[in-house]
């Protein structure tokens, strides 16, 4: 029997489909679809109407110096969940992304592909496609075999040490009202980075909760005299814990250092509750020398190549990139 496509874009179209791949998961589907500004799109496989395979993005607004513009663009992390190893995965990623490439060029201007769990797969997929790659730097943790205390960089330790010692404490939100309030802090935050991007403030009240008792985020504050000077919001997958977003008010608390100890919350909480490892999204733009990504070397991380792939809905914009990139 023929492999059979389709496309879900609402809630009670979604199959009942128990996965291990926070990403494209029909919990992070339906916390997006409740997100204002915020479409999910999600390509399923299937053969005798079982689930083989699936691959989710996410539209979204975003604004850009290249060009000019308020735009939409789609965001796909990862390379999908595959349920039946019998099947090839270079051909059934190859089947969705087609459908998914199809399906999402009517609805925005930018793809990109992220965060790829094997920077090889789908090459040639990518590539028929009308992708182009452009190389990466991907950032994370091991948090097996050693504790990350002993990852830590000299200086690194004495800064969390000085701040523990200045009454600095890091504590998960246990309520919408704090949520909220690290939400205003993280929009002013984010407000001034170019290229970052801050959802609405329910993305972040459906992330911290427990879905079907499973545990798909955590957001950690740092707190100073009662007072939230800093946090980051961690999503877990499998035996990876992610850092989504952080923020620290260092200008206002420079010897408290609030963005340190907002990684380190997450870093030790991932430990302590047996993930593997732990990855940056976003390590920040593939440059040799790039203030950020120096930041959270110094927790003990390994700094690997990949890439990412991206393709514009405009032909001559794309045949452009794609001969500069290829």
């Amino acid at each position: 029997m023929a492999i059979k496509l389709s496309t879900i874009t609402s809630i009670e179209e979604l199959p009942e489909i128990e996965g291990t791949t926070l990403f494209h998961s029909n919990e992070l589907f339906k916390i997006f679809k409740q997100t204002s500004g915020y479409k999910p799109i999600m390509i399923i496989a299937e053969e005798d109407d079982r689930c083989i395979a699936r691959l989710m993005g996410t539209v979204r607004k975003s604004v850009r110096l290249f060009p000019p513009a308020i735009i939409k663009r789609c965001e796909v992390y990862g390379n999908g969940e595959y349920f039946d190893n019998s099947y090839d995965k270079e051909e059934l990623f190859s089947l969705l992304l087609n459908k998914l490439t199809r399906e999402v060029k009517k609805r925005s201007f930018l793809i990109e592909f992220r965060n790829l769990d094997n920077p090889l797969l789908g090459y040639q997929a990518f590539k028929k496609n009308n992708y182009f790659a452009i190389n990466w730097l991907r950032v994370y943790n091991s948090l097996h075999s050693k504790s990350p205390e002993e990852r830590l960089s000299s200086s690194r330790k004495k800064q969390i040490n000085r701040a523990l010692k200045s009454g600095v404490t890091i504590e998960i939100a246990k309520d919408e009202e704090e949520i909220r309030a690290f939400s205003m802090l993280l929009r002013k935050y984010y407000s001034s980075k170019i290229r970052k991007h801050f959802p609405h403030i329910g993305f972040f009240i459906q992330l911290s909760r427990k879905i079907a008792g499973q545990e798909i985020a955590k957001i950690f504050l740092v707190k100073y005299n009662n007072k939230i000077i800093g946090g980051s919001v961690c999503a877990f997958s499998k035996d990876t814990a992610y850092l989504w977003f952080s923020m620290g008010m260092k200008k206002s608390y420079p010897f408290e250092y609030p963005g340190i100890m907002a990684v380190w919350g997450a870093i030790k909480y991932s430990y302590e509750n047996g993930y593997d490892h732990f990855e940056f999204l976003d390590p920040g733009l593939p440059f040799k020398k790039y203030g950020y990504r120096e930041f959270i070397l110094r927790f003990g991380g390994k700094q690997t190549s990949t890439r990412r792939w991206f393709r514009f809905r405009w032909n001559m914009l794309n045949k452009l990139f794609c001969k500069i990139y290829s």
